[in-house]
């Protein structure tokens, strides 16, 4: 029985995941939502009191994923400026591979309602901390900057990153975001390097 349950949850995040990169959050319909799950529009309802909470878990569960995957590679780096690459080259193939995902980061990132920016801002938030246990490993390492601002750094570089995305989807991703990972490691380095 949970395995249902948990199947159909995971139908409804996928089915919103397509609903909001096509229509965006406030003009997604959650008949529309449960047409592209597979499932009765009531069913909906019984996993998520509401839209804004679908959206939330959206991003907790896909961005729970990419902190373990990317917490598994850093794990595997000699050095933080190899651990800051995998960072940035992951950040460009999971966007790259995952269309949908990448339109709804970028769009749903910037809404007006400030509680539910907060709540998807504690959603990155395992994100922001790995790039920032990154930056205090490199000052460790005597390879960055000791006295760089690590919370404000930590900020631009994710900053940098979604920039990138955004700008990439915008030129109608005629070029390759992956291509765009050695040019935005230089970047970084160049002003957190000791």
């Amino acid at each position: 029985m949970t395995s249902k349950k948990n199947d159909k949850y995971h139908l409804i995040l996928q089915g919103a995941l397509k609903v909001f990169a096509e229509y965006g959050f406030h003009r997604s319909q959650v008949s529309k939502i449960a047409k592209a799950a597979g499932v009765a529009d009531g069913t909906i309802y019984l996993y998520f009191k509401r839209k804004e909470d679908i959206l939330i878990c959206l991003f907790q569960e896909k961005l729970g994923e990419w902190v373990d995957k990317f917490n598994e590679s850093v794990e595997n780096t000699s050095h933080a400026e190899e651990a800051l690459r995998k960072v940035c080259e992951m950040h460009y193939s999971e966007l790259e591979k995952d269309i949908d995902f990448a339109y709804v980061t970028q769009i749903e990132l910037r809404q007006n309602d400030l509680e539910l920016r907060k709540e998807i801002g504690n959603a990155f938030k395992p994100y922001i901390v790995l790039i920032e246990n990154i930056l205090n490993k490199g000052i460790e390492e005597k390879r960055f900057r000791p006295n760089m601002n690590v919370k404000l750094v930590r900020n631009l570089i994710f900053g940098a990153m979604d920039e990138a995305v955004t700008s990439w989807l915008i030129a109608g991703r005629k070029y390759r975001l992956t291509d765009q990972v050695d040019e935005t490691l230089s970047f970084f380095l160049q002003g957190i390097q000791a």
